[in-house]
């Protein structure tokens, strides 16, 4: 747990990710490299690596937060398919990785890459986006 970026939030996290909200019993990222437009990662609240870790009361409540990010993503950004991963083989924490793909763009029709560092956006785009995505998820 010392390690770990969603419960330090340390400098590598915030090199990653921007903060966007908190949800019901997890927390909304998005993630800085945007080669797919809108993707997120949503990490459940506490420290626990497998997503059967999750106590059974909050496992309902952390896929409600999931689906609404997904649901959310699709109405702002209406992308031709959602992604949802779920991996921690390195980062010990369970977490999804939300990843909108778009019929003829980058990746469609296979695994997205966890980090391809091609697509950053200005710090104006990223404050906006997360602006829409916060404003679309309290509506």
């Amino acid at each position: 747990m010392n390690n770990c970026l969603y419960c330090q939030r340390n400098e590598t996290q915030k090199e990653l990710m921007i903060e966007i909200c908190d949800l019901q019993v997890s927390t909304l990222f998005l993630f800085k490299e945007q080669s797919h437009k809108g993707r997120c990662v949503l990490a459940y609240k506490d420290h626990v690596n497998e997503l059967f870790e999750v106590p059974e009361m909050e496992y309902t409540l952390y896929m409600q937060d999931l689906r609404k990010v997904g649901e959310t993503l699709k109405k702002l950004f209406k992308p031709t398919k959602i992604n949802f991963g779920a991996y921690s083989d390195t980062l010990k924490h369970t977490h999804w990785h939300i990843v909108p793909k778009y019929e003829g763009q980058f990746e469609f029709g296979g695994i997205f890459e966890m980090n391809p560092k091609k697509t950053y956006l200005t710090e104006k785009e990223y404050a906006d986006m997360v602006e829409m995505i916060k404003v679309e998820l309290k509506g």
